[in-house]
């Protein structure tokens, strides 16, 4: 059978990227701990490498045992992309300006890249500068927010919702070295499901991709926060697609439903996450406001 390297810059078989995924997760499930280490990173960077070679695989026609692993896999991701984020967040504390050190992080190319095309998606819809902006799923290290922030939306007030304390504090702790980004950037604990009346006042809320991780828990996340939404305001959901999906949840348009779709974008280069952007639709006349 031919290697991986050969279809570097040609389609790569489904059967090799489901053999190649399925021997990962093996060795990743029989990890002791998911903190990041030679062999964990070793192991997540063959994982990425892989789900990034051009493929045409769809997910939905996989086998139910692969969807079993799939789901697994997406679990572990989660946890250890949490443990990665939290160890570089303690680690950049002892700088007396960690936001100059970012650049260290494994994936930050990725997520400057990844908020380029945010923002450019955002502003095709008219939406240069908000007023005010919620993240959904922020952790300890809020690269996106931090990013946008610094990069793009540079007069935009920042709200950061994650259910850990421990993440919001270490994001406060390397936030709050730069006078400007503490001045317009919150961190508030809470599952974003018990928050209501605020998601009102933001003209866009970004949406981790591992914000709800099983999908009905995602559809029931994305229908709370369209009920309390501004209407006209816009929801920037993260997604995955083709071999990108064994890292993170898909959200299909049947799970946007009351809203309109604005724009959906698979990137074909390293970027890992599909962009999903909808609007809430204005209020019709029979409409009652919820809010």
């Amino acid at each position: 059978m031919a290697s991986l390297e050969s279809f570097s810059e040609s389609q790569v078989p489904a059967e090799l990227i489901i053999s190649g995924v399925t021997k990962i997760h093996a060795s990743i499930s029989m990890l002791e701990s998911l903190r990041p280490s030679k062999i964990v990173n070793s192991l997540f960077t063959q994982l990425v490498k892989l789900c990034t070679l051009p493929s045409s695989i769809d997910i939905h026609t996989l086998p139910p045992e692969v969807q079993l692993m799939r789901e697994s896999l997406i679990s572990l991701c989660g946890r250890a992309e949490g443990l990665l984020e939290l160890e570089y967040s303690i680690f950049f504390s002892k700088f007396s300006y960690p936001l100059d050190e970012l650049t260290l992080f494994p994936y930050y190319g990725n997520y400057v890249k990844l908020a380029l095309l945010e923002y450019n998606i955002l502003c095709q819809s008219g939406m240069e500068q908000p007023k005010s902006v919620a993240f959904v799923g922020s952790g300890p290290m809020p690269l996106t927010s931090i990013v946008m922030a610094t990069r793009h939306m540079t007069t935009t007030q920042f709200v950061n919702f994650d259910i850990d304390e421990l993440a919001n504090r270490m994001a406060r702790e390397l936030v709050g070295t730069d006078a400007e980004l503490k001045r317009r950037m919150k961190f508030t604990t809470c599952d974003i499901m018990s928050v209501r009346e605020e998601l009102g006042s933001f003209d866009c809320i970004f949406l981790a991709a591992l914000v709800g991780m099983k999908k009905e828990e995602k559809v029931k996340i994305i229908g709370h926060i369209r009920k309390y939404m501004r209407s006209g305001g816009l929801l920037l959901v993260r997604s995955a697609n083709g071999a990108k999906a064994f890292l993170y949840p898909i959200v299909e348009e049947e799970d946007l439903h009351g809203f309109e779709v604005v724009s959906i974008f698979h990137p074909k280069d390293d970027v890992i996450n599909s962009v999903v952007l909808v609007r809430k639709p204005p209020m019709g006349r029979d409409e009652v406001c919820l809010c």
